[in-house]
């Protein structure tokens, strides 16, 4: 980040937009065990096929999906795979603070039942 101009920044900042929705991470799961096409999406995630089109859009301005039409289906796979590379390290973080908050809690349960 030191040397990206502030337009670059712009853009790494809409990358992590993107990223900061439930809905777009439950996809993007989805995505990483094989392509799917909206329907399968919308019943995956429990949500209509507008509401899951409109987040793929949002997903392909970034780059992060990519589509190809098949007869009247349209395809969605993974467009760049590092994604679940950052993804991956972000959920690696969150479970170990989890862990930490989980043994404080129980080293304090313990001290107070002593």
């Amino acid at each position: 980040m030191k040397n990206l101009p502030p337009e670059a920044l712009q853009q790494v900042a809409s990358y992590f937009h993107v990223l900061a929705e439930p809905t777009r991470l439950r996809i993007l799961n989805f995505l990483r065990q094989e392509e799917h096409n909206v329907g399968e999406l919308a019943q995956l995630c429990g949500y209509t096929a507008a509401n899951i089109s409109r987040h793929l859009s949002l997903m392909m301005q970034q780059g992060l999906v990519a589509r190809e039409s098949r007869g009247t289906c349209v395809y969605y796979r993974i467009a760049d795979p590092s994604v679940y590379a950052l993804c991956d390290l972000v959920c690696d973080s969150i479970a170990r603070q989890f862990e930490r908050a989980s043994e404080n809690r129980q080293a304090l349960l313990s001290r107070t039942a002593a």
